[in-house]
């Protein structure tokens, strides 16, 4: 099985996830349900889905700086409080959205397919700029479904996301295809002044939201309820 010490792409500067104690609880929780799941095994991604709720219920023991924090200050009853009940979040987060990580990523396939299609409906210049430079949606979606926007967005970004998500009827499974394209077209400006492949892969890639926080995430919300509105709710007046 696949070590998951790498997380999303600003959790390697997060001291907390340095912590051997921590990486073994991840490992544990992992592992486990690896074993309840033998059609998924271990996907690369699905240490990523751990990491919110393991920090929501770490703060509720910590008055100071959750990334900072010693886990092993806390009781060993504290700790393994803890793990249980990010393992169970993680378990029914994953119930919905399980096709997503077996072999092959059957999912993850379709849900890329569909934002393609949804960014062909809202916004054709991106779409045709995509299609002009041969950049293909897996290239760089296949990681925004595979960790529901984890690597792309700071850790408090995510957890408010999340807190959405879980308020939301089919939020994970469903309302994230909106989410996605509402993000991608956030960037359309940057897209649409890249004119070469190598320089639209690097900036999908590495989009800029070190500085994001819970206005930007309400925002980027607003703007998926939008669409999910005009094509989801409302199909028929959006058929081309």
């Amino acid at each position: 099985m696949n070590h998951p010490h790498r997380h999303s792409q600003d959790q390697p500067l997060i001291p907390l996830f340095q912590q051997p104690l921590v990486q073994e609880v991840f490992e544990r929780i992992l592992f486990i349900w690896a074993i309840r799941h033998p059609a998924s095994g271990y996907v690369q991604g699905i240490n990523d889905l751990v990491t919110p709720f393991f920090v929501v219920f770490l703060s509720e023991f910590v008055e100071e700086d959750v990334e900072n924090f010693q886990v092993s200050a806390l009781s060993l009853d504290t700790q393994r409080n803890i793990e249980a009940d990010s393992f169970w979040c993680m378990s029914k987060l994953l119930d919905g959205i399980q096709d997503n990580y077996t072999f092959a990523q059957p999912g993850i396939q379709i849900k890329v397919k569909a934002l393609e299609e949804l960014v062909s409906r809202i916004d054709e210049d991106v779409h045709g700029h995509f299609l002009r430079y041969e950049v293909e949606y897996l290239q760089f979606a296949f990681r925004w479904m595979n960790n529901l926007l984890m690597r792309e967005l700071p850790l408090r970004c995510t957890i408010r996301l999340w807190d959405t998500y879980q308020a939301e009827a089919e939020g994970f499974s469903h309302f994230h295809l909106y989410v996605c394209a509402a993000f991608l077209i956030e960037w359309r400006k940057q897209i649409l002044s890249m004119v070469d492949f190598q320089g639209l892969l690097m900036l999908l890639q590495n989009l800029p939201t070190i500085h994001w926080g819970n206005e930007e995430v309400g925002l980027l919300l607003a703007e998926a309820y939008r669409l999910k509105y005009m094509f989801a709710d409302a199909p028929n007046h959006y058929r081309r």
